[in-house]
């Protein structure tokens, strides 16, 4: 297949504790940052065997919770091949500021978790007023907002995305929507409801393209409704890597596999252009 690839999910983790020492949300560290940690250096090698082109790396918060600094230091002086994604406390009075400054260290999206983390908590904290001015922050400076929650908590995001129409969405994971029923996913059914929305796009992970494989899904019936609602140009492809477990060249050998079946133009929206749209500064 021709055209670069690009990875809008990994994760890195430091070896110097001391610099950079854990403090996780809610006080509970995520269990493969801890038992297979992947640090800068370790990534670099792993896309290089790959393939992969350019990486949006999203900061760890089950490791570091707010403070960004690994991910804006590994890479600072990588630009042109890196760009980051970090993590602030959206419902803090400073948080617009906190969004600014990691925005200079040269990271260009936001991720918010809703559900998915090792914190368990109510999903409507995500359209609470407190949030508004960095929902306005991320809308007036057009960053966009990756999100980890589940269908239960779509209400929230429609709420919030009424109000600020404007702010690019990215649902990681694809919600981790079911498909366990098989075609046509009508328990799926808040996933695909959201193509309804332009701003609306999707992240899919190494673990979502193995589940299409678990009967009665199948890649053909779940990816083929979902690029007739979404269409490609909406959908990004992430690795998850090394949250999923396994070297990164079969994590990649695995999802392109898995799509082969779609036409080229799809498969290349969904492996770079799609990344380039969100992350422009990885275009450059």
């Amino acid at each position: 297949m021709s055209g670069s690839l690009i990875d809008i999910h990994p994760h890195i983790i430091s070896t110097d504790a001391v610099r950079y020492p854990p403090a996780p949300l809610g006080g509970k560290r995520s269990e493969w940052s801890s038992l297979r940690p992947v640090d800068f250096g370790q990534l670099v090698a792993g896309m290089d065997a790959a393939g992969i082109a350019k990486a949006a790396i999203v900061h760890s918060s089950t490791t570091y919770g707010y403070d960004n600094s690994y991910l804006a230091d590994a890479i600072a002086d990588h630009l042109d091949r890196f760009t980051g994604v970090f993590s602030v406390d959206v419902r803090s009075a400073d948080a617009p500021e906190k969004i600014r400054y990691w925005l200079g260290r040269g990271l260009t999206g936001l991720r918010l978790f809703a559900a998915g983390s090792t914190v368990k908590a109510d999903q409507g904290w995500i359209a609470d007023p407190a949030t508004y001015p960095s929902w306005k922050f991320c809308s007036a400076h057009g960053i966009p907002v990756a999100i980890s929650m589940r269908q239960e908590g779509l209400p929230h995001l429609v709420e919030v995305m009424k109000r600020f129409p404007d702010v690019r969405i990215i649902l990681d994971h694809l919600l981790h929507a079911p498909m366990g029923d098989g075609p046509p996913y009508l328990a799926a059914a808040p996933l695909f409801a959201m193509a309804d929305w332009p701003n609306v796009y999707l992240k899919l992970t190494t673990a979502i393209i193995s589940h299409t494989h678990d009967e009665p899904a199948t890649p053909q019936s779940f990816f083929g409704l979902l690029l007739q609602r979404f269409g490609s140009a909406r959908i990004a492809w992430g690795s998850n890597f090394p949250a999923v477990a396994g070297p990164l060249p079969e994590l990649v050998a695995r999802s392109r596999a898995t799509l082969s079946f779609l036409p080229a133009a799809d498969q290349e929206n969904i492996f770079s252009r799609t990344a380039l749209s969100l992350y422009p500064s990885l275009g450059s």
